[in-house]
């Protein structure tokens, strides 16, 4: 099987010297970059010449014995990336992967490029870069092996980590070619010979395990919880229990008489909008975590709360309520859907409103990074999404040039959004500063320290109203969102959803219906709202697929006709002018909204689950699906519920129509994740805040789902593997399907509406 290294770039460099080395640019263009003895004493080991490419991504080396080197720029967090993207390559290259090593790139956007995980982005911008640079490697390796044997190239052919020519049944491996093919002229795009899907060895095949699979069965990975260096110390904060607070006063006295603590550290509030500052607070640094812990609880802090003091989340709750019951920002408008609903007749209005209270990521492995400052340099270990941002961070707080800050990248215990924002990074800089020089600290969060102070899944008040006529016809629909913003973090007194949140699942919607009109409310954040694994498809995915759901039961239809008949034959929507916010960063002539594909995936999952069948009493079938991140997504949740009100899921059917599947083992997965995710979002998980604090604090008031709670089925269909299509997201779009279709099960089963998560007990 593959191996998978943690290794810096120079000693990357220095194992493949005179060997052939890849580089693939922003732009999608293809250079080489000789590493041979005179390159390295001319540009040293930490540099790498590249002719006029001044961005790399991606690097690819193959050694003198013939093994593959592979650099995963971006992050592992249980997406598979680090295995998904090198095998493009290795398929495109004809590498055998069982000769393939994977090396964690460092924090470098100069090099790499974009090395941010999210939006379910990786293979979506990735795929065709990395068979570019995989083709490239094969065919000079191919070139080379002509010139050797003096035969034209049309005669060789790469296969399986060898070149074989063909009428005489020589060959060469890899490694041996590899110095020449290096010296062989780069092909152009033009020149580029991509494998067709007849020739794929592992694109679209369930043969590659994950490369860390065997480290991770066997606690072998290495986790930012993991990290260990000699001399290394130990800190936990004390941060302001409500956002914006800081201490009044505070005495350390006490705290460093706990034996094993070694010094106390201040942790200045943030200024401005908190972006990824820490929220400020008293460090206690230690030779242990545990003497850490003992030594933050002997603090003593007066605390200031600041202006969030009086957040409490049932008033603002109602705050959300008044803000639908008044009109708000209009950001789509087409017809007059307000007209229409005034003189429409009592019978023929329907209107709901949908609440979601905020949410915490409640990754696995809590926040957690470990510096070390010495001779005007920092170095960085820590498990991260935005490497970049990290980097930044840290070379800002400690006044060095970013090329100054190493940032190792580790293994992610889960992310979902919350890894992208490195405070904690930049809380271990600030006390690895107040410490001798050379003194690693590693900053660790506890499960209450993460529960209390994340970024958090925005809270979110929802309203649809819909005219429906005799027909069963939609008419008129206005949906309209009352939630505070991501935007907060970035602008002091941000109020209210962007085009960027409001364009996942409102403004982009897929009905026919003449009259529509999307509203934003305008409410203040009294927390850090962050982004949250697909963000602001969440709530609006519950409130539009609850509601046409309860719209087919008025009308008196089959919710699953109903919703097929609203969306209408298959056709590509035109957004008109309002392009730009359709496709959240995507180009909407790339990524058309096809409802063909969106039809597709609602009859796989009703087809999976059996829609129709015969259920007993106080069973119920539900459905919902969404489009996000490029991806069509459908599910169908069976549920039980008892004389109790009790709910039981029993099984969730679960289709994607991501385009072209890479690795189905990894789609497969990560739909069976968000299954799970999305069951506990809508079943259990609540934030709420008194006094301007966070009222949970472990998984035993914040709960996600437990393992006798989850369904005993997860079904899976994935549909239209077609790659001439662009690649969609897999990451986030199992998500928002989830919550609704578990309430619409829950209606079918019992005919009582659940309108507001989490859904608890029925009653």
């Amino acid at each position: 099987m593959s191996t998978t290294l943690q290794l810096s770039r120079r000693r990357f460099l220095q194992g493949s010297l005179g060997a052939l080395t890849l580089a693939v640019t922003s732009g999608g263009l293809v250079t080489i970059a000789r590493a041979a003895d005179a390159d390295a004493k001319k540009y040293g080991a930490d540099s790498m010449p590249g002719g006029t490419v001044d961005d790399p991504l991606v690097f690819v080396s193959i050694a003198e014995d013939g093994t593959v080197t592979i650099v995963a720029h971006r992050a592992e967090m249980g997406t598979g990336v680090r295995t998904s993207l090198p095998m493009v390559v290795a398929d495109e290259m004809e590498a055998d992967w069982d000769r393939v090593r994977v090396v964690q790139a460092e924090a470098n956007e100069a090099r790499y490029g974009n090395q941010n995980v999210d939006g379910s982005r990786s293979m979506r911008h990735f795929l065709m870069p990395m068979r570019r640079v995989g083709a490239a490697a094969r065919q000079m390796l191919e070139a080379a092996a002509a010139v050797h044997w003096s035969v034209p190239v049309s005669e060789v052919r790469a296969v399986r980590h060898e070149v074989i020519h063909q009428s005489s049944g020589r060959r060469l491996g890899y490694g041996e070619l590899a110095a020449d093919a290096a010296r062989q002229p780069v092909p152009g795009t033009e020149q580029l010979k991509l494998k067709t899907r007849d020739d794929y060895r592992y694109i679209g095949k369930d043969q590659v395990r994950l490369v860390d699979l065997e480290a991770i069965g066997k606690g072998q990975a290495t986790y930012g919880m993991d990290m260990r260096l000699p001399g290394m110390v130990y800190a936990v904060v004390a941060r302001p229990p409500v956002v914006g607070g800081k201490p009044r006063r505070f005495d350390s006295e006490k705290a460093l008489a706990v034996p094993g603590v070694v010094k106390v550290v201040e942790i200045p509030a943030f200024q401005g909008a908190p972006a990824f500052q820490p929220l400020g607070g008293v460090a206690v640094v230690a030779r242990n975590t545990w003497a850490a812990i003992k030594g933050r609880e002997a603090l003593e802090i007066e605390w200031d709360d600041g202006p969030n003091g009086g957040y409490h989340s049932a008033d603002f709750r109602e705050t959300l309520a008044q803000a639908l019951r008044a009109t708000g920002k209009t950001i789509r408008d087409n017809g007059d859907a307000v007209s229409v609903w005034n003189d429409a007749a009592e019978t023929e209005r329907f209107a709901a409103d949908y609440y979601i209270p905020h949410l915490a990521h409640a990754s696995m492995e809590p926040p957690v990074a470990t510096v070390l400052i010495k001779e005007g340099r920092a170095e960085v270990w820590t498990s991260v999404q935005n490497p970049a941002a990290a980097q930044q961070a840290v070379a800002a707080r400690l006044k060095l040039k970013p090329e100054d800050v190493k940032v190792n990248v580790l293994l992610l215990g889960g992310g979902f959004g919350r890894k992208s924002k490195p405070d904690y990074v930049d809380e271990a800089a600030i006390v690895a500063r107040a410490m001798p020089e050379g003194t690693p600290v590693k900053l660790v969060w506890t499960r209450e320290d993460d529960i209390h102070h994340d970024y958090l899944h925005t809270v979110s008040a929802e309203r649809l109203e819909a005219v429906i006529d005799q027909a069963g016809k939609v008419q008129s629909w206005l949906h309209r969102s009352a939630a505070p913003t991501i935007a907060s973090l970035f602008a002091e007194g941000a109020k209210g959803q962007q085009l960027f949140e409001s364009a996942m699942s409102a403004i982009n919607m897929p009905y026919r219906i003449p009259n529509v009109r999307v509203e934003t409310a305008e409410v203040a954040a009294h927390a850090r709202i962050g982004w949250f694994r697909s963000v602001a498809n969440i709530p609006h995915a519950f409130a539009a697929q609850c509601f046409i759901a309860e719209l087919a039961h008025r009308a008196g239809k089959d919710h699953r006709q109903f919703a097929l008949d609203l969306i209408g034959p298959p056709r590509r929507i035109d957004p008109g002018d309002m392009a730009d916010t359709w496709n959240y960063t995507e180009s909407p002539e790339r990524y058309p909204y096809d409802t063909g594909r969106l039809r597709g995936v609602i009859e796989a999952a009703c087809q999976g689950a059996k829609w129709g069948r015969e259920l007993p009493k106080g069973h119920g079938l539900g459905l919902a699906f969404c489009y996000s991140f490029m991806s069509y997504t459908a599910t169908v949740v069976e549920v039980a519920v008892d004389e109790k009100g009790a709910v039981r899921v029993l099984a969730v059917d679960m289709a994607m129509d991501c385009g072209p599947q890479i690795n189905p083992e990894r789609i497969r997965a990560q739909m069976e994740g968000g299954a799970v995710m999305g069951l506990s979002l809508a079943l259990t998980s609540e934030i709420t805040f008194e006094k301007g604090r966070v009222k949970q604090s472990n998984f035993h008031d914040y709960q996600v789902l437990r393992h006798n709670a989850s369904p005993r089925v997860i079904r899976t269909h994935l549909l239209n593997d077609d790659h001439d299509l662009p690649p969609g997201g897999v990451g986030e779009p199992p998500v928002p399907p989830v919550a609704p279709a578990l309430c619409n099960a829950i209606f079918a089963a019992t005919g009582k509406r659940v309108r507001s998560l989490p859904v608890g007990t029925v009653t």
